[in-house]
């Protein structure tokens, strides 16, 4: 077979049509018009002419009939002489699917209604229909939905009655074959409870379904789902609604394992030869193309709910994005996408012979005739090719069935469990087999179900293994029984580590190294499922990308559902983030950063979610925004895992306004409460879990002063009324969120505030008595403290903003780009700013390795070591003592007073 042709050939393409499909010679026959374009080779011209084959005939299913079997030929004819691909073929007959629908619907709907518009009827094409993939003999499997609302009908009909009139019409109309044949056979099987339920459902009914009863074979069918047919608009917003169904963010391990059984099921119910011989099914046999296709979606479903490049309807497109995405080798997915597109090519000829729905190799004279159909030389060579395309897709199916369907594992008894504790290294063997026994007796809540001690035990082997690779295996057994025991529910952990064994090394890292990362997975156990991804260990993006995501709907602009939806995103990036920290994957400087920008986009997510809620009650304020600074950490764009927000609410505006909405406020009480609202937002507990602390101590006038106050209040107070450690507050102010025009104006007010001249001798004064009192009050909590020891990152600080504001210089929110400015103008030596990383990395690595400041356990410690860039723990200490002389010489030169720090 030539598939390399350099021009389509037209004659040969009319030769082997005439010669080899009865079908197709008898089309041409009855259509010499058409037959006298494609001889002529203008296939172009030829698919126009069969879209017009129809005009002027009032039979509604003539017309359909007649425009079908023109537009089949001629893709047919334009398809063996090499001009058309198989990708438009299919592109092709598709679109013919969608009109032919369409028409069905508007005709059915206007027998009844004349005139009427096919509102609130709509078409839902899924598998190779919703794909854009049919093949010439294909059936349809459309969904018919209706809105009782606005679907057309008599006065005296019910929606309902006339719903399944024009659903019945519409079958006959397509499927029934007459004198001019038939348009499509219609099946109707995959509508919601198809075996009790009427032909056309009803939205809510559908949304229902989907939303609560729905099974997996269901979320693989609307992969390939597409609003084509009648009320369209309605359509694409009924697959809007039930996108959370199809597209999950956390893995269903239930859904997965049902979709791992169907992938088996391929193999096990097709009957016919398991290699391509006469008799073997290039649909449904071994290496055919269901596998191909099953393949991309299996690999969609599990991964397309946390990467939307891959909810792709067509299979090359799925196999492409997932090669894109890294979750497939770009190897597979080009001879996958390949051997798709030949296969679909040889089922295509088939299909040519007769018009009729067949995927099977014929025997004898009739598969000869097929393969000259095809430009094959014979038989065999047709044979000769399906079996290497069938090798290559079934090999990778092979490799799909092995990594999803859920292992068979002997779990360990009695003495064997004992045997393989004390083979692994565990100090008492016979000790903690009693004690791993003892996990299912009642006592852990996790465990008090047959499905989830099953789900276990499956895992168990090789989390013992797992375990033992911990410095202190004893102590990680602990650590894994005090996780589980808090532990709501953690069967779908179970089942994601046996499918994803690689897990168990970033789960025992997490339980060994970070206990406040190992608390969260234990309230939170489907954090883990958020590693699977390739990105998971990539910094998250900038903040519209995180933004974005945030914003993102699932199913509804519901401000409670917008909040999850922050607490979700949220939430998964920073376990991420602390396993990438404890992990050693970037460097903990990098973390912070992220975690500030992932705190920033939360903040300007939950504002704009609580103003727009707000705004359905109270109305807005004319010419008024509310406006949020974040200050310290957040300010800086340094956050550590255990940050809290110190914000700023201000409002533009005067104070004397009121809003618009049905209940009005005054500028001010509408501002405090929605500022209230903001901060509950982030630190209210939910189902998710609360994201952060809101401080807003710093705001004017402390907590005596009200939470929002007008940007004019804000200037005057800062100005005339601000103690000394609010202007130190203030060198690290970030306007976060708010316009433009009101960001720019408090950018000028900051400036000009700490722009204004000071007494050296009073700025000194109040700038050490604050440190005395802090350090009085708020003493380091262990060695490791890097923020409050002495000579740590808070005396760093104040003798930072102590000269930013006596010189006037270096104004950045940023510290470490404040000491790299006040360095080059000589104010502080060069040493600082590495001081200055290395403190701030022991800071941000220690808040998840070390939270009580203490020396920690030794794998923890040396993990410490490592994301300080130090050689080991005992380095990190002696680095760690040197900074902070470093910082004590500094201040003792700039203020002439004497720190205490290890000698």
């Amino acid at each position: 077979m030539n598939r390399t042709r350099s021009s389509p050939d037209w004659q040969s393409a009319m030769d082997r049509a005439r010669a080899h499909s009865p079908f197709l010679c008898n089309a041409l026959e009855r259509q010499p018009e058409l037959a006298e374009l494609l001889a002529d080779g203008r296939g172009e011209l030829a698919l126009e002419w069969a879209k017009q084959a129809s005009e002027g005939n009032s039979d509604i299913g003539v017309a359909l009939r007649r425009e079908r079997l023109a537009y089949s030929t001629a893709l047919a004819i334009g398809d063996l002489a090499g001009e058309f691909p198989v990708g438009r073929v299919m592109v092709e007959l598709s679109s013919l699917a969608d009109r032919a629908l369409d028409t069905a619907i508007s005709a059915a709907i206007q027998r009844r209604v004349p005139d009427a518009e096919p509102a609130g009827m709509i078409g839902i094409a899924l598998g190779k229909h919703g794909a854009c993939e049919l093949n010439y003999s294909s059936d349809i499997d459309p969904i018919l939905l209706f809105d009782p609302e606005t679907l057309p009908r008599r006065e005296r009909d019910e929606p309902g009655e006339a719903a399944q009139r024009y659903a019945r019409e519409i079958v006959q109309l397509l499927s029934n074959s007459t004198a001019e044949g038939f348009v499509f056979r219609v099946d109707l099987r995959l509508r919601p409870a198809s075996e009790v339920s009427p032909l056309a459902i009803p939205l809510g009914a559908a949304l229902t379904h989907y939303e609560s009863s729905a099974l997996a074979w269901e979320r693989a069918a609307f992969i390939r789902s597409r609003a084509a047919s009648g009320d369209i608009e309605a359509g694409a917003e009924f697959l809007e609604s039930i996108r959370p169904f199809v597209w999950r963010r956390s893995l269903d391990f239930g859904a997965i394992e049902e979709i791992s059984r169907l992938t088996a099921q391929i193999r096990n119910t097709h009957s016919g030869p398991a290699t391509p011989q006469p008799g073997f099914n290039v649909k449904q046999g071994r290496g055919g193309i269901r596998e191909v296709e099953f393949y991309a979606q299996t690999h969609q479903l599990i991964h397309g709910g946390r990467d939307l490049s891959l909810r792709q309807r067509g299979t090359r497109p799925a196999l492409d994005a997932l090669a894109a995405a890294e979750i497939i080798p770009g190897e597979d997915a080009q001879e996958l996408g390949e051997a798709y597109d030949r296969l679909r090519v040889i089922e295509h000829r088939l299909q040519m012979v007769n018009d009729h729905q067949t995927h099977i190799l014929p025997r004898g004279e009739a598969l000869e005739n097929v393969a000259r159909l095809g430009g094959y030389d014979d038989g065999a060579a047709l044979v000769e090719d399906l079996r290497i395309l069938t090798g290559c897709v079934a090999s990778r199916f092979d490799s799909l069935i092995d990594v999803d369907n859920t292992r068979s594992v002997a779990v360990p008894r009695g003495d064997t469990l004992k045997d393989d504790l004390d083979q692994l290294g565990f100090t008492d063997p016979a000790a903690s087999a009693r004690r791993i026994r003892s996990w299912s007796d009642g006592t852990i809540r996790a465990l008090r179900s047959g499905a989830a001690i099953s789900a276990f035990e499956a895992i168990l082997p090789a989390l013992l293994e797992a375990l033992s690779t911990a410095p202190d295996p004893d102590r990680a057994l602990l650590r894994w029984e005090s996780f589980l025991a808090k532990a709501p529910s953690a069967i779908n952990l179970f089942r994601l580590l046996e499918a994803r064994p690689g897990l168990f090394d970033q789960l025992v890292s997490v339980l060994m190294l970070a206990e406040p990362l190992a608390d969260e997975l234990g309230r939170r156990p489907e954090l883990l499922d958020s590693l699977i991804d390739r990105s998971a260990l990539d910094l998250p993006g900038d903040v519209p990308e995180l933004v974005a995501e945030m914003a993102a709907r699932e199913a509804s602009d519901d401000y409670e559902h917008i909040l999850d939806r922050i607490r979700v995103v949220t939430g998964e990036k920073r376990f991420a983030l602390g396993v990438q920290l404890i992990e050693a994957v970037h460097d903990p400087l990098d973390i912070a950063a992220a975690l500030s920008r992932l705190a920033e986009a939360s903040l300007s997510v939950a504002a704009q979610a609580a103003r727009d809620a707000f705004a359905r009650t109270h109305g807005l304020i004319p010419d008024s925004e509310l406006a949020i600074i974040g200050l310290g950490r957040l300010g800086g764009g340094a956050l550590t895992h255990a940050s809290d927000l110190d914000i700023i609410y201000l409002f533009s505006g005067s104070h004397a306004q009121e809003s618009g909405g049905e209940r009005p406020l005054g500028a001010t009480l509408y501002y405090n409460r929605l500022a209230q609202r903001v901060s509950a937002a982030l630190s209210v507990p939910t189902a998710q879990g609360a994201l952060y602390e809101v401080d807003t101590r710093l705001r004017p006038q402390g907590a005596q002063g009200p939470l929002a106050v007008s940007v004019e209040s804000f200037a005057r107070y800062q100005r005339e009324d601000a103690w000394t450690w609010e202007h130190m507050a203030l060198t690290r102010a970030r306007v976060l969120t708010g316009p433009p025009s009101v960001k720019e104006a408090l950018d000028t007010i900051i400036a000009s505030v700490l722009d204004q001249p000071r007494c050296p001798e009073k700025l000194r004064s109040d700038v050490l008595t604050m440190r005395d009192e802090m350090a009085a009050h708020k003493p380091a909590k262990g060695p490791l403290d890097a923020k409050l020891s002495r000579g740590g990152l808070v005396d760093l600080e104040f003798l930072v903003h102590y000269l930013q504001l006596r010189d006037r210089v270096a104004f950045t929110p940023d510290l470490r780009g404040a000491i790299a400015a006040l360095a080059e103008q000589n104010l502080v030596p060069d040493a600082l700013i590495d001081t200055h990383d290395l403190m701030t990395r022991l800071l941000v690595s220690a808040r998840l390795l070390a939270p009580d400041g203490q020396k920690p356990a030794s794998g923890a410690a040396a993990a410490l070591a490592k994301a300080c860039s130090c050689a080991d723990y005992t380095d990190l200490l002696s680095r760690f003592r040197e900074a902070r002389r470093v910082v004590a010489a500094s201040w003792n030169e700039i203020f002439d007073v004497r720190l205490e720090t290890p000698e």
